[in-house]
């Protein structure tokens, strides 16, 4: 059976699960209904979308950051294939230079040949890891813009993301990298978006996350602020997002649905880094904020420690726009795929983001 989606059992099922929702869209009796706030209009460049991903379409497997073993090779081919896709490895794949997946220039020349080989319809990095910010400097964007195509992944990749949507202005996606372990739900949203264009895709977040949120409280969704937020989804991994700010290279998240998450860091650090955004742009200009479920950000060995939802309830609950925590991003196999810069919705009731616009042409 395919993986490429089916029209008819997705709006089926998106019938049903919007006929489920409904009623929490109508508010308990001495209830506020929720706030809504659409973001201004762009005013930059228009986007350039890639071509959607069609069965047989050959993936370029790069590691633009961290180094990788023959064992995550392994599975990310079969991760590749099992999607009835081709594999074409890059040229320092196997490469080695301390922790980065070979030297700035051999990660560099991997990237570039793939966008620049015609028959490559896809890059998906095969980990994140780090070292993706040394190659910002060098990219080659008009080299970008000439040979848009799809470009998956999460974590250190956030760098490459914020990067080429900020001056090559091509919608990237974040989301599974080639190595992860594929759920069902991710393989679900993932597709959808990257190979079905439709004019809205509402996402609802996955079920086994909140099976989880039972024994493991982080990842449960909560509501900081209700409403409804509409703009261009813009974010990713927290510490490059804080890492790149006051950069040429910095998400501009005004008037955005900013997302973040984090993975193995302590709470005073996320508060470090979310001071730094609201430091150089403001977290209170933003349309929303999305915070995914961020694995083993407790504390760590000190004495006394805020918990990692009262940090970030200390940035969250002053501002006025819809603020959540605990959806399905991050270093999680249950994750969504988001491509960058398109517009979408917010729905703290429903518990949904509904992109407003195909990412792929």
């Amino acid at each position: 059976m395919s993986i490429f989606p089916s029209r008819g059992r997705r709006a089926f099922a998106s019938l049903l699960a919007a006929a489920i929702l409904a009623p929490a869209l109508v508010p308990l009796p001495g209830q506020a209904a929720p706030r809504r706030r659409r973001a201004s209009p762009s005013t930059m460049t228009p986007l350039i979308k890639p071509p959607r991903l069609r069965p047989g379409d050959t993936v370029g497997l790069i590691a633009p950051g961290g180094y990788t073993t023959e064992k995550s090779i392994a599975k990310a081919r079969r991760n590749i294939e099992a999607l009835g896709l081709k594999v074409r490895e890059g040229a320092s794949l196997r490469e080695v230079n301390g922790n980065y997946g070979g030297s700035v220039p051999q990660r560099l020349a991997d990237l570039h040949a793939m966008f620049g080989d015609p028959e490559v319809n896809m890059i998906w990095p095969i980990r994140g890891g780090s070292g993706c910010i040394s190659l910002l400097a060098h990219l080659d964007f008009k080299l970008i813009r000439a040979n848009p195509k799809i470009l998956l992944g999460y974590s250190d990749i956030t760098a490459l993301h914020l990067a080429i949507h900020r001056h090559a202005r091509l919608v990237t996606f974040h989301g599974p990298v080639a190595s992860s372990t594929l759920t069902e739900y991710a393989i679900e949203h993932m597709m959808a978006v990257l190979s079905d264009p439709q004019p809205r895709y509402t996402i609802p977040m996955a079920l086994e996350n909140s099976r989880r949120a039972l024994e493991q409280p982080h990842f449960a969704l909560r509501t900081v602020h209700d409403g409804v937020a509409t703009g261009p989804l813009m974010g990713g991994n927290l510490s490059l997002v804080a890492a790149l700010a006051g950069t040429p290279y910095a998400a501009d998240f005004k008037d955005s649905i900013l997302f973040l998450e984090e993975v193995n860091e302590a709470p005073y650090r996320i508060d470090r880094w979310m001071t730094q955004l609201d430091l150089s742009v403001g977290l209170a200009k933003a349309a929303g904020v999305m915070v995914g479920i961020c694995e083993d950000c407790g504390p760590e060995h000190e004495d006394s420690s805020l918990s990692l939802d009262q940090t970030l309830d200390i940035h969250l609950q002053p501002l006025s726009v819809p603020a959540v925590t605990g959806y399905s991003i991050g270093h999680i196999r249950d994750q969504f795929t988001i491509p960058m810069g398109i517009r979408a919705t917010l729905d703290t009731q429903r518990q949904t983001v509904t992109l407003l616009e195909p990412a792929v042409r």
